[in-house]
This record gives C-alpha cells, structure tokens and sequence, in this order.
C-alpha cells in the first residue's frame, strides 16, 4: 500500500505529531472517480489553505450509498487512493465507510474544512465541529462544466454513436495521423 494511504487510527497518531509542529492541518472529502481537472485544481487550492492535506476518500460501499448512478464507482477504492496519493499537493488520504466524513473530522479537527462550491457552507458537514475549535471552512468554486458525471455521460454518447465493425460488433480503433510516441 502507498504509504500516503493510512487508516483513521494512524492517520490520528501523525497529525498529533505535525500539529506539535505548528502545521497546520486541511482536510476534504469526496468520491474522486476518475480524477480529471476539477478535481486536480480544487485539490491543488485547498492545499494551499495549510501546511498539509489529507483526503476522507468515500469508500466503495459509501459511493453506492450516495446514488452516484448506476456502475459508481468506475475506479475501486483502491485504485482511487493511489491515483490521490501520487499527487504532490495531497499529503494523506483515508478511506471512510460512512455516508459522511463526519468521524474523520471528529478525530482529526482539521484547522482548515473544504468542500466544493456546490456546497452551500451550512451544508458541509463538520463545520460546527471545525468552526468551535477556531478553524475555518472554505468552498472553493467548481471548474465548470467539468465533473465526473459529465465524462461518463460523454463517454457514454461517443460509444452509442461510434461507428461498429459490421462483423465484430466492435468500434474500430480512431486513426491517427501521429505516431503514437509512447511505442
């Protein structure tokens, strides 16, 4: 396992150790299929809100629960930490079973709370929790028209009217007028 991957438990154990330090700690939570370019510039602006940021990553079983739409997560949990954990600015992520992050940010109190801007502050979960111990909840804007829906979706309308191999059943590869660079 990455070692940016880490449970709850010990996850508590070296946030006690950084805020010795004075770091201070950012924290956000979200399902994180199919990592794209909204997600990368939000990840990137929260991080730059403290010292260090750690990921609730929604479980498998909890993205289900969220009514994603059919066949969400594409990505297991797995597979989504150690996308989030090869990114610089993402120093921890932990997987949560729950419907909300709301044990993580009991266990941790992150100085720092972020959500998207799809969320209206009295709706993020933990911002009592965060705003009592002196923190502050931030919600960064959304990329728009960039979401992880829409590239499903996309996906989705490029294969029902791609062109099928009248033997095969298959879509044919595109062709492409550069080598591949990469071969």
């Amino acid at each position: 396992m990455h070692p940016k991957i880490q449970s709850l438990d010990k996850l508590v154990d070296i946030i006690q150790s950084q805020r010795y330090t004075g770091k201070q700690l950012v924290f956000t939570n979200g399902c994180f299929d199919l990592l794209h370019v909204g997600h990368v510039r939000y990840l990137d602006q929260a991080r730059q809100l403290g010292d260090f940021l750690v990921i609730g990553l929604n479980s498998d079983h909890s993205v289900k629960s969220l009514g994603k739409g059919a066949g969400r997560p594409i990505m297991n949990e797995q597979e989504r930490a150690e996308v989030l954990a090869a990114l610089a600015c993402v120093d921890f992520v932990t997987i949560f079973d729950e419907a909300t992050p709301l044990t993580i940010i009991q266990s941790l109190v992150p100085q720092v709370l972020v959500k998207g801007g799809d969320w209206l502050p009295e709706q993020i979960i933990g911002r009592e929790i965060v705003e009592n111990h002196g923190g502050t909840v931030v919600s960064i804007p959304l990329v728009p028209n960039i979401s992880t829906t829409h590239i499903v979706e996309r996906i989705r309308t490029i294969h029902s009217t791609a062109p099928t191999n009248s033997s095969s059943g298959e879509t044919p590869e595109p062709q492409s007028s550069q080598e591949n660079v990469l071969e």
